[in-house]
Order: C-alpha cells, then sequence, then structure tokens
C-alpha cells in the first residue's frame, strides 16, 4: 500500500519517469545491493531521462525537419565539395551559440537539404529549438500574414529559433516585398541565432538575385561573414539513397 501511495505521489507531482520505474527497480535483482542513496539516484536518473526524451520528442516535432537526417550518417566516401573537417566541427553546437551561418549551394539532388536536416537533428539533440521551412512557403506565409495582421508574428517566429533551416533559396529572383522581408529576418537573427540556406542559386550569383542593391548589400554582408561555406558539385544522389 505504501509503494502505491508513493507512485502516486509521484505521479501527482508529475514525475513520471520516476514513477515509471519505481516498481520495477523495487523488485529488480540488484536492489538489494543498493544503498537508499543509490536507489534514489537512480530514480532520478531516470527522471530526467525521461524528461530529456520527451524535451527531445518535442522539439523534433517543432523542427519540422524535411528528412530523418543524422550527422552519424554522414557519407565522405566522394568528393562532393564537402571538407570533411569543417562539417565534423558543425557536428558539435558551437557554432550555433556563435549565431554563425552555414550554406549549402550546388545543384539538385546532391544532398543540400539532407544535410541540413542532419544538422537540425544533432541540435535538437543538443536541446536547441530549430525550424525548418523551405523558402517559397515562407515567402508566401509572410504574404498571407500582411493581410491578418500576423506579420510581426510570424517575423518573430522566425527570428527566435536558435537555429532557423531555409531551404531552397532563390529558385527565382526576389521580388520587392520578398526582399524585404528577408532582410528583416536576416537582420533579426544576426549575431545571435544560426541559419542554415540551401540554394541551388551559386554564392556569387546571390547578390543580383536578391535585386536590389542596397537591399542585397545588407543581407549578403550578414548572411555570408564568417559563415561556413559548401558549394557541391557531384552528379545526383538522390536515387542512390546516398547522404
Amino acid at each position: 500500500m505504501l509503494n502505491e501511495t508513493t507512485i502516486s505521489t509521484m505521479n501527482q507531482l508529475k514525475l513520471f519517469g520516476m514513477a515509471e520505474s519505481f516498481a520495477q527497480r523495487l523488485t529488480g535483482a540488484r536492489q538489494a545491493e543498493l544503498s537508499n542513496g543509490e536507489f534514489v539516484g537512480l530514480l532520478i536518473q531516470d527522471e530526467k531521462t525521461r524528461r530529456d526524451n520527451a524535451r527531445l520528442a518535442r522539439l523534433l516535432k517543432g523542427a519540422k525537419l524535411k528528412q530523418a537526417a543524422c550527422v552519424e550518417d554522414i557519407d565522405y566516401r566522394r568528393s562532393r565539395g564537402l571538407d570533411k573537417k569543417v562539417l565534423v566541427e558543425l557536428t558539435t553546437p558551437q557554432w550555433i551559440g556563435a549565431g554563425r551561418s552555414v550554406l549549402f549551394t550546388g545543384p539538385a539532388g546532391v544532398g543540400k537539404s539532407w544535410l541540413a536536416c542532419a544538422l537540425g537533428n544533432m541540435a535538437a539533440r543538443e536541446g536547441l529549438t530549430v525550424l525548418y521551412i523551405r523558402a517559397r512557403i515562407m515567402f508566401e506565409l509572410l504574404a498571407a500574414s500582411r493581410a491578418d495582421g500576423s506579420r510581426l508574428r510570424q517575423i518573430e517566429r522566425l527570428g527566435k529559433a536558435q537555429l532557423l533551416i531555409i531551404d531552397d533559396l532563390l529558385l527565382t529572383p526576389l521580388n520587392a516585398q520578398e526582399r524585404g522581408d528577408f532582410l528583416e529576418i536576416v537582420e533579426e537573427r544576426h549575431g545571435s541565432t544560426a541559419t542554415i540556406i540551401t540554394s541551388q542559386c551559386p554564392i556569387k550569383n546571390w547578390h543580383q538575385n536578391i535585386g536590389d542593391p542596397t537591399l542585397a548589400d545588407a543581407i549578403c554582408d550578414r548572411l555570408l561573414h564568417n559563415a561556413y561555406k559548401f558549394e557541391l558539385n557531384c552528379a545526383s544522389i538522390r536515387k542512390e539513397g546516398l547522404s
């Protein structure tokens, strides 16, 4: 009866990880060998593990990553413009805290989106907030938000994610409204949060395809300064199932 009351109290206190493992650990073969302090320590670790797993699930759900990719599965076997030393540096979250950008450019099918999602998955596992969005959808949402008065909330949402992944930027040149919106997002994030951008447009053509020289200068200055740049160049690997 006492144990049932203890489990009920744990659940009331939202200590669900401890409640789940309490009965199992009481009947475990090693329990007789544990001191009271060791037993409580294991329960606390069970609670932490459950909370960590729940937080990761929430972060991954909120990230809306396009692909289930992991940095551990990156294929370095073929030469496609990936500097392994630099990419390994990106598998730790320090660059995110420093607010740096990562730019993947290259033709369709070379793994740009997959790599971006792999880094997003890594960031979520580190407990950071991540948001993936296709550039075209982002601009459509911002255009629609002007009509319902939610534009500032959309800009704030895009600005506050610790890691923002913008996929397929500059498939077409930006119009005046998109340029203005994009500058606000870049300005909101500059120096405080990290951004990953994938694009089929070579970086040397970004200025031209952004459009207005003044806004293009401002955007490129903030995005390209101190950024990690990967220009991928190989035949499409999408059909081969590689990453």
